[in-house]
């Protein structure tokens, strides 16, 4: 068996072994089971919504309508169908959270390995920078990048990003100094191996693990924060998501007038994803994590 058949069929056995420990949190397959079909709805939105719902001037319905056999879940103020932006503003919303958290993790990741091999005085100010993130509120810089920048999706991206990545980093660093401290490593610098082989050959696999545990944890924080953005009216005003439905709710006064179809929808899409990836985000690290446990 040549090397590359042997790690493929490693790879193999170990996806195995991930895949039948995850198989016993019966809360992570319930988190994984909504995910799915919730990426699925989003996935399928431009076959099972007409791209006009979106549109203020061709709204099907009347401003405001309570729910019916025609609108299940009742018309906007415009007289869109509730029901066909909710499906269509899952798009957004998970498009969103996969990519802030996937830039906050490779941010975090980043600065973790390089602090925690690297140490000395570039250790310390990397950590120093760190903390001066940790300690600001998130949300706070996040609104400030909001607001000094374009509105637009890629904007609320870079700004959950280049905020939420602290934890991370403090997270593998401390997880690179441990790898660092074993036998194997040493060994590895003595044979000629440079920062760049020990980093990316040997703690990079290493940390791996706790990145993706930090990854499906961070997705709901991130959709939680887009959430808030756009509530705030920070968003982006030319697509639509939950975020910016309920922001349209508040303005439209649905709040005082009691109009709860106009909140209860995104404000519960928002609560359920944010729930599914912190249960499969926690059952994630149980199984990688020996020290917590299986079951």
């Amino acid at each position: 068996m040549s090397t590359a058949s042997l790690s493929w069929a490693r790879r193999r056995a170990s996806a195995s072994r991930f895949w039948r420990a995850y198989r016993s949190h019966r809360a992570g397959l319930f988190g994984l089971g909504v995910l799915g079909l919730i990426a699925l709805v989003a996935l399928a939105a431009p076959l099972l919504v007409d791209g006009d719902v979106r549109s203020v001037t061709r709204a099907p319905g009347g401003p405001l309508e309570s729910p019916s056999a025609e609108f299940p879940l009742g018309t906007d103020q415009f007289g869109r169908s509730l029901l066909g932006l909710l499906v269509w503003g899952a798009r957004i919303s998970l498009t969103v959270g996969l990519l802030a958290a996937a830039l906050s993790v490779a941010i975090g990741t980043l600065v973790g390995i390089v602090a925690g091999h690297y140490g000395g005085w570039f250790s310390t100010v990397l950590m120093r920078v760190t903390d001066w993130f940790l300690v600001m509120p998130a949300l706070v810089l996040a609104i400030v990048l909001a607001t000094v920048l374009s509105r637009s999706v890629w904007t609320v991206v870079l700004a959950i990003g280049v905020t939420s990545w602290p934890t991370t980093a403090r997270l593998v660093r401390a997880q690179t100094i441990a790898v660092e401290s074993r036998p194997y490593i040493e060994r590895a610098q003595a044979l000629g191996g440079g920062h760049r082989h020990v980093m990316s050959r040997h703690v990079m696999p290493n940390v791996m693990p706790l990145v993706l545990a930090q990854t499906t944890l961070g997705i709901s924080t991130a959709i939680l924060t887009e959430a808030t953005l756009a509530f705030l009216g920070l968003g982006d005003p030319s697509v639509v998501s939950w975020g910016g439905m309920l922001q349209d709710a508040r303005e439209a006064g649905a709040v005082s007038s009691g109009h709860w179809w106009y909140l209860a929808p995104p404000g519960l899409a928002i609560a359920l994803v944010a729930l599914a990836f912190t249960l499969c985000g926690r059952a994630v690290e149980r199984v990688l994590n020996p020290k917590l446990g299986v079951r």
